[in-house]
């Protein structure tokens, strides 16, 4: 027989249907965590914003140059025949994800995420003009007046500012950031340009200005599906209850256990430095996002109420009932082989990527035709690509003896260029018969290499050779 449970609507106070979520003022908090949080902010800050001005080796830093099909990262060239590369790259940062999630929780949302970092800057903002946790919640109730006015206008001007900076920033891992800033200065920007610097700054101050929370609790899917990822040895967030319970209020001065209270004063500074506004005490929630700015709150009352540190901490759930804290599991063991090995590889591989690409197109018109002598010839185009930064002059050669190359003479290739060459290979008469492969190498020549045969680049292509069938 199926229960069936009753449905209440949940009406606010004007009568709505959805009660409105009341807006959340974080109060500004000191410790170690917090530190290591703006710590982590202007690192990564540093390299969105500094990293389109920086040069290696005559290009931007970091340039996806979509119109040119190139991709320039700390002096290295991508191609879009490197995308696996990318997809390589997709793959570690999944892993990274469930690995860091499975050890420590939501790292990612408290110290890494975009809404994070740029919430942190919007807010330091909103801090600078309108003041603490106390003035703003004034200030918001406070009558519309002349000083009102001044400071929400010069909060709205410093915002939407920092906005368009990102934006424009944004749009300079795209476009050259000096040749963008030159037509941004004389209005000239692409329509392109103009809707992706605008767009960009538009949803920036709209999700860390206004929506904030509100993206971490009822937008974000990764806070849905992050306890899939969790286990009973993950390190959480946790307020001790055992510890804590019966709450309340004593004075400073009373004995630690004299009144019957547990730890925790009932003080709320864990919920007033929530970013998100929730209380960490009602356990593990949604809204969570692993900031641990309650644990640097409740540090500090702890401290003035001379209590030991840790009613609020990083733990487990086995930790927390008393049984042995695991974080080498296997689990964790796993993911890390997986991410080192795929880390490795990818190191590997970027280090040792061929310069060359070459493709091989075959004449259609003809499968074959008689030489001098009764020879075979088969007629291609080889396509080269030269991926590198530096012109090469190669040379054709063809693996198996039998076969020879019809006028064979050096490849020149521009730095970056795709050259078409046209190349015939010949085999005597009767020594082939219906279809063999032949493997054609080109080779960086020593001379323009400067004899470093190292350093010289080269590629294999395998193609079919056609010969007449002798009965």
């Amino acid at each position: 027989m199926i229960k069936t449970i009753p449905l209440a609507l949940v009406e606010g106070d004007d009568g709505a249907l959805y009660a409105k979520q009341p807006k959340v003022y974080p109060r500004e908090i000191d410790g170690r965590f917090q530190r290591l949080r703006i710590a982590a902010v202007f690192w990564l800050l540093g390299m969105f914003y500094v990293f389109p001005w920086l040069s290696w080796n005559g290009h931007q830093l970091v340039l996806f140059d979509l119109p040119a099909r190139k991709f320039h990262v700390f002096g290295l060239t991508f191609w879009p025949q490197d995308f696996f590369f990318l997809a390589w790259l997709l793959i570690m940062a999944g892993l990274s994800l469930f690995f860091f999630t499975a050890v420590a929780g939501r790292l990612w949302c408290g110290y890494a995420c975009p809404q994070t970092v740029w919430t942190e800057v919007f807010l330091w903002i909103e801090r600078k003009v309108e003041g603490d946790r106390n003035r703003r919640m004034k200030l918001d109730a406070a009558p519309w007046n002349g000083a009102k006015v001044a400071r929400k206008s010069l909060k709205q001007f410093l915002w939407i500012a920092f906005a368009l900076w990102t934006g424009f920033t944004f749009v300079g891992f795209f476009t050259p950031i000096r040749e963008l800033a030159g037509e941004v200065r004389h209005l000239q920007a692409s329509g392109w340009e103009t809707f992706w610097i605008l767009f960009y700054a538009f949803a920036t101050y709209g999700n860390a200005g206004y929506l904030r929370e509100q993206v971490c609790k009822y937008m974000c899917p990764y806070a849905r599906f992050q306890g899939a990822m969790f286990d009973r040895d993950t390190l959480v967030i946790s307020y001790d209850e055992a510890r804590g319970e019966p709450r309340g209020s004593r004075r400073k001065t009373a004995e630690r256990g004299s009144t019957g209270l547990g730890d925790c004063i009932d003080c709320l500074a864990c919920v007033q430095v929530c970013p998100t506004g929730i209380d960490i005490r009602n356990g593990l929630q949604v809204g969570c996002i692993a900031c641990a700015a309650c644990i640097d709150a409740c540090d500090v009352v702890m401290d003035k109420m001379a209590y030991p540190k840790g009613l609020i901490r990083y733990t487990t759930e086995n930790a927390r009932d008393g049984r042995p804290m695991r974080v080498l599991r296997p689990r964790t063991l796993i993911y890390a082989s997986l991410l080192l090995a795929l880390m490795s590889g990818f190191v590997w591989s970027v280090t040792h990527r061929t310069m060359l690409l070459a493709e091989v197109i075959r004449d259609r018109n003809a499968l074959g035709r008689v030489g001098p002598a009764g020879s075979i010839e088969n007629s291609y185009t080889i396509k080269i690509v030269n991926k590198s930064e530096r012109e090469m002059v190669l040379e054709a050669s063809v693996a198996d003896p039998v076969y020879s190359i019809v006028g064979a003479r050096p490849i020149e290739i521009e730095a970056g260029a795709v050259a078409s060459i046209p190349l015939t290979l010949r085999a005597p008469a009767g020594a082939i018969h219906g279809r063999r492969d032949a493997t054609l190498e080109f080779i960086e020549t020593p001379e323009h290499n400067h004899g470093d045969v190292a350093r010289a680049e080269s590629v294999r292509t395998t193609t079919r050779f056609f010969a007449p069938e002798v009965p």
